[in-house]
């Protein structure tokens, strides 16, 4: 298991990183754990899955 800080994720998405914890305020791309700073983490298998999906709808 892989896992994405915010940073690594918005990079990934070409979103910015408060789009990042807003998607995951909103239970739209979830967590899998925090770091020692209480930032979440996720898991680099979601993050594509969420990806994928959000281009079938037309874009992130």
């Amino acid at each position: 298991m892989a896992l994405m800080s915010v940073t690594e994720v918005a990079e990934f998405l070409s979103i910015q990183e408060v789009r990042v914890q807003r998607l995951e305020r909103e239970s739209l791309l979830m967590s899998k754990d925090k770091d020692g700073d209480g930032n979440p983490l996720f898991e680099r298998e979601d993050v594509e899955k969420y990806k994928e999906l959000a281009e079938r709808l037309g874009g992130i």
